[in-house]
């Protein structure tokens, strides 16, 4: 079964690697302008995602990202900026473990990041890569690989990803990826309801895994969306979206 997949992928992406094509980095910079552009340097965003309210505060290179929440033990103000993390609870600043601190900022960076994206592709620490082109449901897409560099890439540097940016407008329709946190694991997004707020194009997601994740590689992911062979794990949903760009 593996070796019937990676033969459906690779023949389309050894043919279409003969052909003229934009390299990766111009890819990634038609897609972040397609999502938002100049629009990035500057904002301020506000959501929901499940029981939890985040806010993504960027000005050029200094971020504030805060996640905010209540439950039964109290409620919660965690806030990732570029000096680190720290968690109050009722307004008191509490005392983390290295562990607890590295788990939490994770947490916190992994929302904000899936709901930027296509913005933080031209991070330092990203090695980008055009591995071919292919069609999804009549569409052309350019796929794209990333994977980081040690040095600047965090502690889940060892993550890769794969996207698929379509040729006609630059958007990115779906992702895979695969992390070594909790057990590691591997994962497919496929982007639905896209709506444009603040200037900036933000999606939700359907979230697929494959059924051996082990014994699965992302090239393979693809082949199996197409033949309906991923389990669907749930959905990505931002609710309640505010975008501001007039910051001080």
């Amino acid at each position: 079964m593996q070796k019937k997949y990676w033969l459906v992928l690779i023949i389309p992406i050894l043919f279409n690697a003969c052909s003229t094509a934009p390299t990766a980095q111009e890819i990634v910079d038609s897609a972040i302008l397609a999502h938002g552009g100049k629009t990035f340097d500057k904002f301020q965003v506000d959501f929901d995602f499940r029981d939890k309210h985040y806010t993504a505060i960027r000005k050029g290179g200094e971020f504030t990202y805060i996640r905010a929440f209540t439950d039964s033990t109290g409620t919660y103000r965690d806030v990732l900026n570029n000096t680190g993390f720290t968690r109050h609870r009722n307004d008191t600043l509490q005392s983390l473990t290295d562990e607890k601190r590295k788990a939490f900022t994770n947490s916190v960076n992994s929302v904000i990041y899936f709901a930027l994206l296509p913005f933080g592709l031209n991070d330092p620490a990203v090695v980008k890569e055009l591995v071919g082109e292919e069609e999804v449901k009549g569409k052309r897409y350019f796929v794209i690989k990333v994977s980081f560099k040690q040095e600047g890439g965090g502690a889940d540097f060892e993550d890769e990803f794969l996207y698929w940016i379509k040729s006609e407008n630059y958007t990115v329709d779906y992702l895979a990826y695969s992390y070594h946190t909790n057990g590691g694991g591997i994962r497919f997004r496929e982007a639905v309801n896209p709506q444009n707020v603040g200037g900036i194009l933000w999606q939700d997601y359907i979230n697929y895994k494959p059924a051996d994740e082990k014994g699965t590689s992302l090239l393979q992911l693809m082949p199996m969306f197409k033949e309906g062979k991923l389990v669907e794990l749930s959905s990505i949903e931002l609710k309640n979206m505010q975008v501001s760009t007039d910051l001080n």
